[in-house]
Order: C-alpha cells, then structure tokens, then sequence
C-alpha cells in the first residue's frame, strides 16, 4: 500500500468518522438527560406540580456558566440542560470537524462555507439580531 494513501483520508473514513461523532453525541446527550432526570426525580420526591397557577422560573439557568455551577452541584434540571447543550453541540462539533477534513483536502471553497455556518449559528446562539 502506498504511504500516501496511509495518510490521507479518504471519503468514506471521514464520513464513518462523522456519523460516528453525531451518533456518540446524540447518545452521550441521551444519557445525560436520563441521568439529570432521574436525579431530578430523586431530589424532588413527593412534590406534586400545581397545574392551575403558572410559576415561571426566574432564569437560574439561563446562562451557561450557571448551567455549569449547577451540574458540579449535582442539580437534576442543570444536569438535564447540560445534556441539552451537549445535544445542541454535537452538530456544531460535526461542522469543526467537516472543516478540517476539509483543510485536510484543500477544498478551500468549502472551508470557507463551513466558517460561514459555523459563524450563522454562533451569532444565532448567541441572541440573534432582536426585534
């Protein structure tokens, strides 16, 4: 086999190398959930949800660093949003690493589209333009 052909990725490898990415995402994001859900459960045992009266929440988690403070605290809705975030990841992991293959291929047309995606959902992520 020739050693150029070693190095390089073909099509194919990267593309099994993708949907493996998205499909341990989706699956690590799953287990997340389940595992904050039940936590969730356990520490709330017993309460009964009032259905009649709304109470929003007053945004405890809303940020991501507050998303953080509470999974290092073990709190079961922090827990569950974590496995959310990782769930909204996945598909941005699969574009940075679309972008290095392909750098990894010279195909500069296409890096240059995966950068504009990739900035679209950081600025969509991030807000959005507001009305």
């Amino acid at each position: 086999m020739d050693t150029a052909k070693k190095e390089n990725l073909n099509d194919k490898d990267i593309q099994v190398i993708l949907g493996t990415l998205l499909r341990a995402g989706v699956i690590i994001s799953m287990a997340i959930v389940l595992i904050g859900g039940a936590i969730f459960l356990i520490h709330n045992k017993g309460a009964i949800t009032d259905y009649k009266v709304f109470k929003p929440e007053v945004g405890k988690l809303s940020s991501i660093l507050a998303i953080f403070k509470g999974v290092t605290s073990f709190q079961g809705d922090a827990i569950v949003q974590f496995g959310i975030l990782m769930l909204i990841f996945t598909p941005i992991a699969r574009i940075v690493f679309a972008i290095f293959s392909f750098l990894i291929e010279r195909d500069y047309l296409y890096v240059l589209i995966g950068f504009i995606i990739l900035a679209i959902i950081t600025i969509s992520l991030n807000g959005g333009i507001a009305h």
